[in-house]
């Protein structure tokens, strides 16, 4: 296991003091390292978690060649490119059964929506394409389709014996489905991420303490905790410590000995009067940071016994930022994820000019909305103060100012981070 000074030795320009927002990243993805340990799940409690093996296909799906539509199965050899083609129907081939039978040249088969195809069959006309004609036949005008038309192929969807899902896969309903239609009642996954957290300062109040002058009541702690969940972590709510060295040291080898990863809020700006930064060197490795953005500037990251620290900043709009750009990729990597990319970034015109120095990365609360074109447009929730943590309910998303970008005029293209199923 590396050491934080070897990590910042493996990125060029690191400079704690001076950060950027990409370099982060760069080193959270050598500092993460999957978990160990997996589990059997029912498939109905499988969401969100994450493959701790390849998924191998046990059958074909669709198990056999079989119809995509209601209509006429026939030999698409028999189709002609300038003249309409009759064909006597001999049977009807219903979903769930293989038919008995044989079709011949000049004969056909009715058959329904995932009926098998039998032998010899290789095209489907819908039955809207055709029109009635005598003795029983049908005709299927000149044009209307190709051989090999409307007919799903045996194992088109998965494979015998090759990966259906690949380990580090996190499942999605899609996923889940995928799963059920192979049959599988159980899958193993990677062991919960256990993350533990707690907030510290003296001017903190939890949640049924009396209110007092220049006391604030703890935020943090229920939008950490709302994030964690989304991810699907465990997660361990170690409540508020008092800046007190003894009760600091106690809350930080608690959550260390119960969890994989730690997360605190508040204590880790340059002259805060508190002794959480002075603990957690003396506990564990950890570095300090000054991050060029904009909200969240402040941040401390390291290891204390097993466990890998993410210590925030105090500003409840920086503590999700932070979260939602460094934190919440490096526990998927933990979690044993194969994406653990942030967000996907999506293009949007801006509906007001936005003010931008070069030199940092910003992140402004914005909404995005469809224009009348169907592109996308965003404008921002109006306070970006760092404490106005409001507008990250009125928001959908953040508008991405990147580090070496500048002012903004009306109507430029941004990149926006948005919010669903991540907040």
């Amino acid at each position: 296991m590396k050491t934080l000074d070897q990590i910042a030795a493996e990125l060029q320009g690191y400079d704690p003091q001076a950060l950027p927002a990409a370099a982060v990243n760069a080193f959270l993805d050598r500092l993460a390292e999957p978990v160990s340990g997996a589990e059997d799940v029912a498939l109905v409690d499988a969401l969100g978690r994450v493959l701790a093996a390849d998924v191998v296909s046990p059958f074909s799906v669709p198990p056999h060649d079989n119809s995509a539509m209601d209509g006429y199965a026939f030999d698409g050899a028999q189709l002609a490119a300038d003249a309409p083609l009759q064909l006597q129907v001999v049977g009807t081939a219903l979903a769930g059964a293989a038919w008995q039978g044989t079709v011949g040249a000049g004969q056909c088969l009715k058959i329904m929506t995932g009926a098998i195809l039998p032998p010899g069959l290789d095209t489907v006309v819908p039955q809207e394409f055709t029109r009635p004609a005598a003795d029983g036949r049908v005709e299927i005008p000149a044009g209307v389709l190709r051989r090999g038309d409307n007919r799903r192929l045996a194992g088109e969807d998965l494979m015998a014996g090759r990966p259906a899902l690949l380990r580090g896969e996190r499942l999605g309903p899609a996923a889940c489905g995928l799963l059920a239609s192979l049959g599988l009642p159980t899958v193993r996954v990677a062991r919960r991420l256990r993350v533990a957290y707690f907030s510290t300062g003296n001017e903190i109040l939890s949640l049924g303490e009396a209110p007092r002058e220049g006391a604030v009541f703890d935020s943090n702690r229920y939008t950490v905790r709302g994030l964690l969940q989304r991810l699907g972590c465990e997660v361990v709510d170690l409540g508020v410590v008092r800046d007190e060295p003894a009760l600091l040291e106690q809350a930080f080898r608690t959550a260390a000995a119960q969890a994989d990863a730690v997360i605190t809020s508040g204590g880790v700006s340059v002259g805060e009067a508190d002794f959480t930064k002075a603990m957690m060197k003396q506990l564990g490795d950890v570095a300090f940071w000054k991050i060029a953005m904009r909200p969240g500037r402040p941040m401390a990251v390291g290891r204390i016994g097993g466990s890998v620290l993410f210590g925030l900043p105090g500003n409840p709009v920086a503590v999700m930022v932070t979260f939602l750009a460094f934190v919440r990729p490096a526990l998927l990597r933990m979690m044993g994820c194969r994406d653990t990319s942030p967000p996907p970034l999506l293009r949007a015109h801006s509906l007001e000019p936005l003010r931008k120095k070069p030199g940092r990365t910003e992140y402004q609360r914005g909404i995005v909305s469809a224009a009348p074109d169907g592109t996308l447009q965003v404008r921002t929730t109006g306070n970006q103060g760092s404490g106005v943590l409001s507008s990250m309910v009125q928001a959908n998303g953040l508008i991405v100012l990147h580090h070496a970008q500048g002012n903004v005029a009306v109507g430029d293209e941004v990149d926006v981070m948005v919010f669903e199923g991540v907040v």
